[in-house]
């Protein structure tokens, strides 16, 4: 391996700027007067990335954002309650099970990796089962980079009477949740579009929601409704945080006003992509999600019908390089996925582009002849 870390080229862990790692450096007591003002000033930084959503309050949780998941899932959709899940990928998948594992019914409307869910089956289900109280849905799904479009989710959701529960986990701080979207709480994590560090997830929730749920978690450490309760009567956390990754995350936040908010992080992202597709498509290699949804946070490649292909090859020379990139999980078929996301810029994917290419040559060169 080369001497310096790799780029992280993931959808998380990703590559963090040296203020954000600077920021770990000091320890706090998770009680004393500082650091529960640092976590009153994230709280309220996390909930203002959504200027146009009112009546919102943020929930730090202690864990990766899977955690803030199954924490939104145990305590919003009550005991004897019926979720849908709109599945799209593997994380649609991820959250049928958790929610199944907290007990309550769950139903899934399944659809095709590449596709947005379907909104018409989607108005045929709520109707033809009105005890389905909460629609669950992942916003941008990081089996393949497919984007949702949560307004026409949102609007059917609404006219159903049902609390709209979204995955935002690789989209919130960059992908914008029009006011439109009405949803009853949103899960994501400190370390994807907020670059911030692995260790600390977040759910941001309607107020009378949360309040509403008080007592109907499944799990005594991912009650929401107890953590809000505790934040708002005394500031602190109900058990031992993340004090470092919560310092992390106040810098991280700073440093997204700093860039410009969400708009201007959106539009670097989407710089990386450019620059990422097109450095790829000169090695014969193109994204598996159709251009108009695919969301600039990861792609998914399909593997090619290559004697040489080799992903634990393929990674190993990306490594050598300098790369870090994630193996895929489509189902249909072998892919291998690139991230978009993290303290990285276009001159960075321009340059992997190139050792792309010098990889796939290696490798296609030692490959034995028919």
């Amino acid at each position: 391996m080369t001497s310096r870390p790799p780029l992280l080229l993931t959808p998380g862990p990703l590559t963090t700027a040296p203020s954000v790692r600077a920021a770990l450096d000091r320890d706090w007591g998770s009680r004393d007067r500082d650091f529960i003002a640092v976590t009153a000033r994230v709280r309220t930084k996390l909930c203002a990335l959504l200027p146009e959503h009112d009546g919102l309050t943020a929930i730090p949780i202690q864990g990766s954002g899977s955690f803030a998941v199954e924490a939104m899932l145990g305590t919003f959709v009550p005991p004897g309650g019926h979720v849908l899940v709109l599945v799209n990928g593997a994380y649609g998948r991820r959250m049928a099970e958790m929610a199944a594992r907290a007990g309550r019914r769950v139903s899934m409307l399944e659809g095709p990796e590449t596709e947005a869910p379907d909104v018409a089956a989607l108005v045929r289900r709520l109707a033809q089962d009105p005890t389905i109280r909460h629609v669950a849905v992942v916003h941008c799904e990081t089996t393949t980079g497919l984007l949702t479009p949560l307004a026409d989710v949102s609007d059917v959701a609404a006219r159903h009477g049902c609390g709209l529960l979204i995955d935002a986990m690789s989209s919130f701080g960059a992908l914008p949740i029009p006011a439109s979207v009405r949803f009853e709480a949103l899960a994501s994590s400190a370390n994807k579009c907020l670059q911030g560090v692995p260790g600390l997830a977040f759910v941001l929730a309607r107020t009378e929601a949360v309040a509403r749920a008080g007592g109907q978690a499944h799990a005594l450490v991912l009650d929401l409704a107890a953590q809000w309760a505790g934040f708002e009567a005394n500031g602190q956390w109900r058990f031992t945080p993340p004090t470092q990754c919560v310092a992390a995350l106040d810098r991280a936040l700073a440093d997204l006003d700093a860039e410009g908010g969400p708009p201007a992080r959106l539009a670097r992202y989407q710089a990386n992509l450019a620059a990422l597709t097109d450095g790829l498509a000169a090695h014969g290699f193109h994204p598996l999600v159709a251009p108009a949804l695919q969301a600039p946070i990861i792609v998914t490649f399909p593997a090619p019908d290559a004697v040489w292909w080799d992903f634990a090859a393929l990674y190993d020379g990306l490594l050598e390089e300098g790369f870090a990139i994630y193996p895929g999980k489509t189902a249909a078929a072998e892919s291998f996925r690139v991230g978009c996301i993290g303290a990285v810029a276009p001159p960075d994917f321009v340059r992997f582009g190139a050792a792309f290419g010098r990889v796939v040559a290696q490798l296609s060169q030692a490959a034995p002849r028919a």
